[in-house]
C-alpha cells in the first residue's frame, strides 16, 4: 500500500493515488473514486478491503490541487448529514467555497482525463491483464459513471450515490454492466432513478440499481456516524464483491 504517481496526458504531469496491491493473485484491478471529501481515510480503508479482495486498486487524490484535502474537508460531511441545525449551518459555506472550483467549464473534461489515466495505469499493469472495473461514491460515483460512458474496455462499473446526467446517446457507448446502489432517502438522485432506468434501458445498458430503505447519501461511509448504515453498507459490500467477481475477476 503506497503512494504513487500516475502520469497523465492533462499537461499537468500527473496526479497522486493510493495504490494498493493484493498479497496474493490478482484478480484484477479496480479505479475506486473519492467521495467529494477527497483522498481521505475512509478511501484508503476501502481501497485496503478490495486489495485483500485480490484487486490491485488504483484510488487517485482527484482534488487535492482544488484545494480539497483531507484537512480542508475534515467536519464538514458529519456537521451536513447530523443533527445540529447550526452546525449543518455553520458547514454550508464552508462547502460552497470549497467546491467552487469545480464550476469551472473545464473542471468535467479535466477529472475524467484523470480518471481514464487511472485506468490505462491498471490496464496496463501485467498482473491485471486488462480485467479492469471502477467503483466510487458520491463525487466518484459520478464520475464512475462517466469512466463508463467514455472507455469501452471497462468491464464493470460500480457507483455509489453517483449522478447520470448523460444524454441517451452517451449512454449509448456504456459497455460495461452497471451495478449502481443508493440510499432510499438521498432525495433527488432517487427521485431520477426511474427516469435513469428507463433512459439506460433504452440505451441497451445492462443496469442495475439497488436502492436501500433508511438509509441515505454517503450510507457506506463508516467514517460519518450520522450516515453510515450499517445493514445496506455490508449487503452493498458482498453485492459489489460478487458483481466484480462475475466481470472482472
Amino acid at each position: 500500500m503506497s503512494l504513487q504517481d500516475i502520469p497523465t496526458d492533462t499537461g499537468a504531469g500527473s496526479i497522486s493515488a493510493y495504490v494498493a496491491r493484493p498479497d496474493g493473485p490478482v484478480r484484477g484491478g479496480l479505479v475506486l473514486l473519492h467521495e467529494v471529501w477527497g483522498l481521505v481515510g475512509h478511501t484508503r480503508d476501502v481501497a485496503d478491503r478490495f486489495a485483500r479482495e485480490g484487486y490491485v486498486v488504483v484510488a487517485p487524490d482527484l482534488l487535492a490541487d482544488q484545494g480539497i484535502t483531507e484537512e480542508s474537508t475534515a467536519g464538514i460531511g458529519e456537521a451536513i448529514a447530523g443533527p445540529d441545525a447550526e452546525a449543518r449551518n455553520r458547514a454550508q459555506p464552508k462547502l460552497r467555497a470549497l467546491l467552487a472550483p469545480l464550476q469551472d467549464p473545464g473542471f468535467g473534461a479535466l477529472m475524467t482525463q484523470r480518471v481514464q489515466a487511472c485506468f490505462e495505469f491498471l490496464h496496463d499493469d501485467p498482473e491485471v491483464a486488462g480485467r479492469v472495473g471502477i467503483t466510487g461514491f458520491c463525487f466518484g460515483g459520478t464520475y464512475s459513471f462517466s469512466l463508463a460512458v467514455h472507455e469501452p474496455r471497462l468491464l464493470a462499473c460500480v457507483p455509489f450515490y453517483g449522478h447520470a446526467d448523460f444524454s441517451a446517446e452517451e449512454l449509448a457507448r456504456i459497455e460495461a454492466p452497471v451495478l449502481a446502489f443508493y440510499g432510499q432517502d438521498d432525495g433527488g438522485l432517487v427521485t431520477a432513478l426511474p427516469a435513469l432506468e428507463s433512459a439506460m434501458a433504452e440505451a441497451g445498458v445492462d443496469f442495475t440499481a439497488t436502492v436501500y430503505p433508511d438509509a441515505g447519501h454517503a450510507f457506506f461511509n463508516d467514517s460519518n456516524r450520522f450516515a453510515y448504515r450499517p445493514g445496506p453498507a455490508g449487503d452493498a459490500w458482498s453485492l459489489a464483491l460478487d458483481f466484480l467477481a462475475r466481470h472482472v475477476a
